[in-house]
């Protein structure tokens, strides 16, 4: 791993200090088998102290991890015979929206999600995960295909928020996301909402309106960003931390607020370190929540989105 983050700096240096003692203890007749054990168990230790313990901030960092998994890799591991399909029929074609077809379990399924670059160039052509209008017209295009056709819908939220420039606006960026909440609102087949990194303001709702909706462990969800928090509420970026505190942005947050569902705990030390396995914990998710979905019809899985909606959030959490 290239990326490192300030606060998990300790782990990284004492893991790599084990690596080098294994590998001098390979290449020499030195036998380090003692300290190495030493050391692997004070490792164990600090990685629960850093990883277990983390702060909101913290898990801001992680979710901008730029080595996390993106909808495209969980695609990989998740599916099978995924075909991407490309445009909204109106204007173009979005590379910040990835969506198509694919089997999940043998099942037909539409899959959608937001996709940002892992380097400068493709972030540059997917524009850094911040979707345009047209892209979430095509997403809108897809889900009405998937309820045609009887297919479960399944969408991966990763984005700081909608593209805000003005070609954007003028091609009716509110609209598009407004028309996608009310027209997923009314959808008649299972739709399952999971947030793999960032999930920014409107941005994010775009895709997020379902059954069930998930978050992994160190994601965030939020109206705003921490950074445009502080500068609104106290005139400084700089206060970005304070405000990822009090804003309870993180998984577990909106749990006990009851905005989602559930938490899918992630890999020790963030997605990114163990792709394969991540993708098992969500795929146990989508699983239940299939199973689960199907035994409804039509009109209890639209009166059940509705209560769902309609009772969000749990205040008594804040201790206002």
């Amino acid at each position: 791993m290239k990326h490192v983050l300030e606060f998990e700096k300790p782990v990284i240096e004492l893991r790599e200090k084990i690596v080098d003692l294994k590998q001098l203890t390979d290449s020499s007749e030195m036998d380090l088998s003692d300290e190495i054990a030493k050391l692997e168990k004070r490792l164990e230790k600090l990685e629960t102290d850093v990883y277990d313990r983390m702060a909101p901030w913290d898990r801001v960092q992680m979710a901008r991890h730029p080595e996390r998994p993106t909808t495209l890799d969980y695609i990989e591991h998740l599916f099978t015979d995924f075909l991407e399909l490309h445009g909204d029929r109106t204007f173009g074609d979005d590379a910040a929206i990835v969506s198509g077809i694919a089997r999940f379990n043998e099942q037909p399924v539409t899959v959608i999600g937001h996709q940002r670059g892992k380097d400068t160039k493709e972030n540059i052509r997917r524009n850094f995960g911040m979707p345009h209008p047209e892209g979430y017209r095509k997403a809108l295009r897809l889900m009405k295909q998937a309820e045609k056709f009887k297919r479960p819908i399944i969408t991966f939220i990763d984005t700081k928020g909608a593209y805000p420039g003005k070609a954007a606006e003028e091609r009716g960026q509110s609209e598009a996301i407004a028309r996608n909440l009310m027209e997923m609102a009314g959808l008649t087949v299972p739709i399952i909402c999971i947030v793999i990194g960032e999930g920014g303001s409107g941005g994010a709702l775009g895709l997020g309106i379902g059954d069930k909706i998930f978050m992994l462990e160190n994601s965030t969800y939020s109206v705003i960003s921490p950074e445009g928090a502080s500068s609104i509420l106290w005139k400084d970026a700089g206060l970005a931390q304070e405000a990822a505190e009090s804003m309870k942005i993180t998984s577990y947050d909106l749990k006990k607020l009851n905005v989602i569902d559930g938490v899918i705990p992630e890999v020790r030390g963030g997605a990114h370190r163990d792709v394969e396995k991540q993708a098992q914990e969500i795929k146990q998710v989508l699983t239940d929540s299939l199973n689960e979905l199907h035994t409804l019809n039509h009109d209890q899985l639209l009166e059940n989105r509705f209560k769902k909606y309609k009772n969000i959030g749990d205040y008594s959490y804040l201790d206002l």
